[in-house]
């Protein structure tokens, strides 16, 4: 097997819920070893979250795979000091408790990098590690309250939320591209470093079309619904099955190829309420109802097929069965499975097809299934593993 990026790279990860440990898993996919620490008994709090994948929490399916469990108390000494050992044969430390705690237990920054200079130190919280903010709780619908994603997602009358962890996903890309980044400059110094990752700033980064929409006081993108804030027709449209069919014009050569082969009526191009798309824009339910109305006699699989023959960018509306039963997923054979401690579970491979590696898919860890190994690997014998058991440490 051709060797992966990460080879070789050991990453220790106090986490917990989304963002850090789907920062983990990805660079678990590049071949790192992820030592994930769980606390005794139930271990990560995201794993309770429900029993939706064959009895294993979906949230902790999703970015838990290719890692080692370890249990430690950490409010217990013995347990504390195996951490340390692990943490000095570390290449990078990940933490997503609140701000404040990791310097408590001796893990700050600056306390690591007197005694590992070449140690990576990741951590994630809400707003960061210093402004008024700080100490605030930080859960992935606030942040994107925080973070202005409500006010743009929705419809006129309402707000809605994303239907993922938006926040969380966004800040565990960046602490996963940041962490990559800092073991390139380590190739070149030496020396490790430490990144500060905020929930809020990840979302705001990606927040940045409405941001300079709006720029300087102008009116905000408007909420919307599934359709464009600014491009029009660009949404969803029913069909007379009942179905919907989303779809996308991005110019005016598509909307004139629209109204003559898809709607059959090339004199609308012309029409001055829908001759540009800021005057489509204006006069969006309007235009609408004509769309709606030229779809009615049509199935929505009539509908996709004048789109495809015109050359029209349009979609089906999936749900999670058919994303599972996707041809396009099957035919690149983008779906696989790894093990669990409930059998064999389905997995997506990672996005980006790599020529030169196979990423990573391993088993999704048990609740300190790895502690006594990763003790014994520290030198721990089996008596000193059966006594931290006994205590409760481990």
């Amino acid at each position: 097997m051709a060797p992966r990026p990460l080879d070789g790279i050991t990453v220790v990860s106090l986490e917990h819920a989304i963002a850090a440990p789907f920062c983990t898993r990805q660079l678990a996919d590049l071949g790192a070893r992820v030592i994930k620490v769980e606390r005794p008994g139930r271990g990560d709090f995201a794993r309770d979250y429900d029993q939706r994948t064959g009895g294993l929490a979906s949230h902790f399916a999703w970015v838990n795979r290719s890692k080692e469990s370890l249990t430690l108390d950490l409010k217990q000494l013995p347990a504390l000091d195996a951490l340390h050992a692990l943490v000095a044969r570390a290449d990078v430390l990940e933490q997503n408790h609140a701000p404040g705690a990791d310097s408590r237990m001796g893990f700050s920054y600056e306390t690591l990098k007197a005694k590992h200079p070449r140690l990576v130190v990741c951590d994630i919280s809400g707003y960061g590690h210093d402004g008024p903010y700080r100490d605030r709780k930080a859960y992935d619908l606030l942040i994107q309250s925080e973070a202005g994603f409500l006010s743009v997602t929705g419809t006129p009358e309402e707000p809605c939320k994303s239907g993922n962890s938006i926040a969380d996903i966004a800040a565990g890309m960046y602490a996963y591209s940041a962490i990559l980044a800092a073991l390139l400059q380590r190739q070149r110094t030496g020396e490790g470093s430490h990144i500060d990752v905020s929930m809020l700033e990840s979302l705001a980064e990606w927040m940045g079309f409405p941001l300079y929409y709006a720029y300087q006081g102008q009116t905000p993108p408007p909420r919307s619904g599934a359709a464009h804030a600014t491009i029009y027709p660009y949404g969803p449209f029913e069909a007379g099955d009942g179905r919907t069919v989303m779809l996308g014009l991005q110019n005016e050569r598509e909307w004139k190829v629209f109204c003559d082969q898809v709607l059959q009526q090339p004199a609308l191009a012309g029409d001055p309420r829908f001759d540009s798309n800021a005057r489509r824009n204006e006069h969006r339910a309007e235009l609408h109802a004509l769309i709606v109305q030229a779809f009615a006699a049509l199935t929505a699989q009539q509908v996709v097929e004048r789109l495809d023959a015109a050359q029209i960018a349009n979609a089906r509306v999936n749900g999670m069965a058919e994303v599972w039963a996707h041809p396009q997923l099957a035919a690149r054979e983008r779906i696989t499975e790894v093990g669990s401690p409930v059998g064999p579970i389905a997995a997506l491979l990672p996005p980006a097809v790599h020529s030169g590696f196979a990423y990573r898919m391993d088993p999704i860890p048990a609740v300190g299934e790895h502690t006594g190994a990763i003790l014994r690997e520290l030198g721990f014998d089996e008596a000193q593993v059966a006594a931290l058991r006994e205590q409760g440490a481990i």
